[in-house]
Formats: C-alpha cells, structure tokens, sequence
C-alpha cells in the first residue's frame, strides 16, 4: 500500500512540474524553427542568414521549378534560414508577408511581385527598417529605383523580341515573305510584368512587319484552364489564325488541347504555328514531337543567383541593379534527350 501511495505522489509531482514548465515556456517548447524566427535576437537561427520569401502562387510549372530552386538554395547546410510564404496570386497577400518578414526583422527579403504597380508604401517600410529586398523573376515599377537592392530574374522584354525573331526567319524559310499573316496572342496575368514585357518585345518586332496582323490579344492568367478557355473564344472569332503566341507553356498546352478538339492541325507542317514560352520539360518534349514550333526559354532556377548577389551584399560590395539569368531558344533542331534528361522542371 505504502509503494502504491508513492507511485502516485512520485506521478502528480511529475505532472505538477510539466504544467509549470509549460506555464512558463508555453508553446513555444513545441514550436516549429520558422516561429522562431520572429523572436529578438534570432533565437534558434544562430548565425544563419534569414530570408523571408513571398512567392507569387503556383500557378505553372514554372513557379513550382522556381520555388524548388529557392528551396534548394536557402537552406541551414548553405548558411540560411529561409521563412517561405505563399501569396496565392494575390497582391494583398505579398503586402502581408512583406510586412511579417519587416516585423520579424529579417535579414533580406525576396519577392516575386504579382503586378508591377502599387509596391511603394511596404517598399518603404522595408527601406526604413534596413532590409535589403531583391525582386525576383518579374519587375516592380517605382518612380524610386532606391526602394529596392537588386532585381535578378529574366529579360521579359528580350524573350518577347527572340519570339519575334524567330518568326521572321521560320517564314522566310518558308519563302512566306510577303504573305498576310494573322496572329492571336494568349497573354499572361494583367499587369505582370513578364506579361507585359513579351507583349512589348514580340509587338516591337511585328510592327516591322506590314503583312502581320494581330487579330486580338487575350489574358490567359498563365494557367491551362484559362489558356483553353481563351484559345475556344478566338477559334470561334477566326477560321484564319496562322500563329498563336502563348506567353507560358500552360496556356500553350490549354491552348494545344482547344485547337486540336477544333479539328485544326499544330506545330511543324500544321495549319497553325505555336510559339510558347517558359522551357519546361513536358513543353520541350512537345517541342521534340512537333507540336510547338518553338519555346524561348525562362529560367527559373534563379536561387544560385539571389544567393551569389546576397555573399557579395554581406562582404559589403556594390551590387549592380538587374541581373538576368541564362536562357535559350528551344526548337526540334537543339532539343536532344539530353536535354530533356537534365531538364530539373
């Protein structure tokens, strides 16, 4: 009986000092690293370097490419803490996060902004608190250059003047110089400005040309349910499309699916051209078949990059204001199995 009654008592105070101890310590005896983060002086990070990072979505799969490379990146055994968020398209969402990683004191923030516009209030704040922020992938449009560090991501101006090139030759090798060509164009997410900078870029090019007529230009939002949706409205307007230029390789395939179920051909020796945009692999598998005549390539993996521009920001050296990243032009003439088997997205 005397054993028993201790086993007890030996158990309630067992019980008695565990509440106290969470009583104390709260949950924070269970909290995950990331919660950790926000705590004054940066306990459980040590002398990690933290980055906080509010990712558009993942919408394509691209970004999904472009989030495993940031993922792949900041990591502990690469000397950084990384605090991910996802804004889910939505630009309210960004602000929100942004202003976390500024309450949480981060060490740098990394963003890839939804639209262009409407960032100079929480660029500012960042400003203020001494963060360092660098655009990824796609631009901001600020009067002041000074609210942010670096961009690093893709020349979408450029990528759209490449589409625009490659035109130009395919037809003259198909001896179409001076015949009418008519054009539709998917374009991305309104106000992105990789959707903008492709429209611009293929635009400078085709006003070169007279006898190239954009018959009408849709959002697609990058997606391929939207590209499919808008690819069905325009087959209806126009029995005479010639090329289609799809800014993402979703829409492209959305796009594929509509004209195909129309009863119309694609790619090389089809009725319709397809120039595509992006390079990820089951797009350049397409590429190798056939069926998309050409994709100019946007790389995501762009975290090697950010974390090369951060090492020169912590040895204290001037960085430049844009970098881009390596891209090319993919057709069925460079477009080799090994190219698909290194292909990572």
């Amino acid at each position: 009986m005397f054993r028993r009654r201790s086993y007890f008592v030996t158990l309630i105070g067992i019980l008695l000092a565990m509440t106290l101890l969470f009583m104390m310590f709260g949950s924070r005896l269970f909290a995950d690293i990331e919660e950790e983060a926000n705590v004054d002086e940066g306990v459980g990070v040590g002398n990690l370097i933290v980055v906080g990072v509010s990712q558009i979505g993942s919408e394509s799969g691209w970004r999904s490419a472009n989030t495993e490379s940031l993922q792949k990146t900041f990591t502990k055994e690469n000397g950084y803490f990384m605090i991910f968020n996802n804004a889910r398209q939505k630009q309210e969402n960004q602000i929100k996060a942004i202003r976390s990683f500024i309450s949480q004191r981060v060490d740098y923030i990394i963003f890839s902004p939804v639209v262009e516009s409407g960032w100079e209030t929480v660029l500012q704040e960042a400003k203020e608190a001494g963060i360092p922020v660098i655009i990824m992938d796609r631009s901001v449009n600020v009067a002041d250059q000074s609210l942010y560090t670096t961009h690093v991501g893709s020349d979408s101006v450029e990528e759209g003047r490449k589409a625009g090139r490659w035109l130009e030759k395919d037809l003259a090798k198909q001896r179409k110089y001076n015949e009418d060509i008519n054009i539709v164009v998917l374009k991305g997410t309104e106000g992105a400005s990789a959707q903008i900078g492709r429209t611009m870029g293929f635009a400078s090019v085709a006003g070169e040309h007279e006898n190239w007529h954009i018959l009408e230009q849709q959002y697609g939002d990058f997606t391929i349910y939207k590209g499919k949706e808008v690819m069905e409205e325009l087959l209806k307007r126009y029995d005479d499309i010639d090329v289609v230029i799809s800014q993402n390789d979703d829409m492209t395939i959305g796009a594929i699916e509509a004209i195909k179920e129309d009863g119309r051909t694609v790619g090389i020796n089809g009725e319709i051209t397809i120039i595509s945009f992006d390079a990820v692999h089951d797009a350049l598998e397409m590429v190798a078949e056939g069926t998309i005549n050409v994709d100019i390539e946007c790389n995501p993996n762009q975290g090697e990059y950010i974390s090369d521009v951060i090492s020169l920001l912590e040895a204290g050296q001037e960085v430049e204001k844009r970098y881009y990243v390596e891209e090319d032009v993919f057709t069925i003439e460079n477009v080799t199995k090994e190219v698909l088997d290194e292909r990572s997205y």
